[in-house]
């Protein structure tokens, strides 16, 4: 079973902000709950080709994967993969203008589990569902804040 799971947000800052802020690697670690460090693999800044390091959490268990960026449109669009785990898995960023001085984030993530993790798939996608929902509602009140 695959896991494919969208949470969005409206954000009281402008669109390049916004998309500034949550596209650079280095600022992961702020807003989003489960992550623990990132470590570039290759050279910032971010690029197509780009592969970073994470160390995360996520229910219970510590992983370590790379992502590698496949997707880059500055302020619009950026989407990161691993194949890493037991959960190979795709990050999309998407954002948009949704009024004067505010923005639409959307934050997908989507992957087919392998193994005993295939198992617990319908887990993993309420559990993904919670964490992302959390982490867009942290990213807003970190940059509403700073506003």
């Amino acid at each position: 079973m695959a896991i494919d799971v969208t949470s969005e947000i409206e954000i009281a800052r402008p669109r390049a902000v916004v998309a500034g802020f949550s596209a650079d690697p280095d600022n992961v670690p702020r807003w989003y709950v489960n992550i623990d460090s990132v470590e570039w693999k290759t050279p910032r800044p971010a690029r197509v080709g780009s592969r970073i390091g994470f160390v995360a959490r996520f229910l219970g268990r510590r992983l370590v994967y790379t992502y590698e960026i496949v997707e880059l449109v500055p302020g619009e669009k950026l989407v990161m993969r691993t194949a890493e785990g037991p959960f190979p898995m795709e990050t999309g960023y998407a954002w948009r203008d949704a009024g004067e001085g505010r923005t639409h984030m959307t934050l997908r993530n989507r992957g087919t589990p392998t193994g005993f993790s295939r198992l617990m798939a319908p887990f993993m996608a309420l559990a993904v569902r919670r964490s992302t929902d959390r982490d867009l509602l942290r990213l807003k009140t970190i940059l509403e804040a700073t506003g």
